[in-house]
């Protein structure tokens, strides 16, 4: 840990695995694969969350987790209650530890992400491509579970901070369509306004590691920001992602999504369309 503060390092553990993936069965889920044997794999204890807690607060980093199913989030809640009981929760909280993915998700986890500050790095393709009836999630949870899938909404409504992100490869790098996923939830209930899942996509990922003043165009600012075209029109200053149809909002929403210009990096151009 501290050879990683001294390279610079603002987090430690960025997939520190507590168990696998849906699509190969090996994500730790509470009840059994509908199209498969068990329950998964957990790779962490309660006692080894503790301890990386512990050890990055002894070195000011943050720490990192991949959760998936909603066992693997349990144990890494129950790390963050045993962590808490050393550190207290408020310095847990204000280190704002992160869990990747938190794709099986129930009320109590929820619960527990607010109780511990604890930042939530989604994938809104995920559901896109693999939610809803016919698909992946269904095929290995059920459809009520599958439904229960990916609660970005459910999060938003309740104050988990979300940084939105690709997964890249796994998925591809494609904001503005993932900004449009969680607005178009496979799920309603779970859907967020274009406005907040934009935040998440942009402020959201800075704030995950301390840097509040970044993802914003303002006076003093970095100049770091990307130039878009906008072919379905612009709404309260946001590109038009949905569909005018309520029907047609979903993961197959044919509007078209804005396309890349120029991207500044700090008042450089490091993209322009058309030039090599």
């Amino acid at each position: 840990m501290r050879r990683g503060r001294e390279l610079g390092a603002v987090g430690a553990g960025g997939d520190l695995f507590a168990d696998g993936a849906l699509g190969s069965r090996t994500a730790h889920v509470s009840q059994a694969y509908e199209d498969g044997d068990g329950c998964g794999h957990g790779y962490l204890s309660a006692a080894q969350v503790r301890d990386h807690l512990l050890d990055c607060a002894a070195h000011g980093m943050q720490g990192g987790f991949h959760a998936i199913g909603d066992a693997a989030i349990s144990t890494v809640l129950d790390g963050f209650a045993a962590a808490a009981r050393t550190l207290g929760t408020e310095r847990l909280r204000a280190a704002r530890h992160r869990v990747e993915h938190a794709e099986i998700m129930n009320k109590r986890l929820i619960a527990g992400f607010v109780e511990f500050g604890i930042v939530a790095s989604m994938q809104p393709a995920f559901d896109r491509l693999w939610g809803g009836t016919g698909r992946m999630y269904e095929s290995r949870l059920g459809l009520d579970r599958s439904l229960e899938s990916n609660p970005m909404g459910a999060m938003h409504g309740v104050g988990v901070s979300l940084a939105f992100g690709s997964d890249s490869p796994v998925t591809p790098l494609d904001p503005w369509g993932s900004v449009r996923a969680a607005a178009a939830h496979c799920n309603p209930a779970q859907r967020m306004s274009v406005r907040a899942a934009f935040a998440a996509h942009t402020r959201g990922g800075w704030r995950a590691v301390h840097l509040d003043n970044e993802g914003v165009l303002a006076l003093g600012a970095p100049a770091t920001f990307a130039v878009w075209s906008t072919p379905a029109g612009v709404e309260r200053g946001l590109p038009v992602l949905l569909a005018e149809d309520p029907e047609n909002r979903g993961p197959a929403d044919p509007t078209p999504l804005p396309v890349c210009r120029r991207t500044v990096l700090r008042g450089d151009v490091i993209y322009e369309e058309g030039s090599s």
